[in-house]
């Protein structure tokens, strides 16, 4: 067993991630894929030749760590099985390019981080703005159309495509596809180009789609965007 040797804390270590997925990509991904399991305080993946295919994801509580581990071993991530056990020490969360513990790195990265989450939130505001000016204009796909307001929703019946709204910018079918194939009878993620921040989910049937929105509505892509789920007006 990969942990054996190890006890349990609040960072895990995962290894064998694709290679190819850029880092920013792959630390959403990631962030997105465990942040089911518990509070995540931060998310280190490095593209370095040392350290390429590795990341790490710290947790605020060890039994959150303990659950990701337990139910995420060999998880299909990006078509490479996800090889996880927990990180030899604390400071792994911490470890920098050249793999030089650096005591100052976690004040640089939170201040880093706080300047991210404020340029990603000017960046949401500014595509809300531009999405309401534009909906007139941005129709979905063909097949099947969201509802056209939160009070049409009761009349809509349940039925195998979900509607997701309030993604944030960056959102990829892959971040999706990770978050909902973990429910019986997906099929598939569809986005649309034309309006960022929403995307369709396609299950087998209404009973299969309804458990998957009950599990993930107002799940929180980021602190700022939790989903909003609805079944698609077709």
């Amino acid at each position: 067993m990969l942990t054996a040797d190890i006890p349990p804390n609040q960072t895990i270590y995962i290894k064998n991630l694709n290679e190819k997925v850029k880092k920013e990509e792959l630390r959403r991904s990631l962030y997105c894929l465990f942040s089911q399991y518990g509070r995540i305080l931060d998310v280190v993946a490095l593209k370095t030749q040392k350290l390429r295919g590795q990341a790490w994801v710290c947790f605020s509580e060890v039994t959150a760590a303990s659950n990701a581990v337990r139910q995420m071993q060999g998880f299909p991530f990006y078509d490479k099985p996800m090889r996880i056990q927990y990180a030899k020490t604390k400071s792994d969360c911490l470890v920098e390019a050249e793999g030089v513990y650096d005591p100052n790195a976690k004040k640089k990265k939170k201040q880093e981080e706080k300047a991210e989450r404020k340029r990603r939130a000017e960046e949401v505001q500014q595509s809300a703005t531009a999405n309401g000016s534009a909906a007139d204009n941005n129709r979905g796909p063909t097949s099947f159309r969201p509802a056209s307001g939160g009070g049409d929703q009761e009349t809509i019946p349940p039925n195998n495509i979900l509607f997701i709204q309030n993604l944030p910018h960056g959102t990829t079918s892959m971040m999706l596809h990770v978050l909902f194939q973990q429910y019986p009878g997906f099929k598939e993620v569809r986005m649309v180009e034309a309006k960022p921040g929403i995307a369709f989910v396609e299950f087998e049937d209404d009973i299969q789609s309804s458990m998957a929105m009950q599990a993930l509505q107002g799940f929180k892509i980021t602190p700022q965007n939790p989903m909003a789920i609805s079944f698609a007006k077709k």
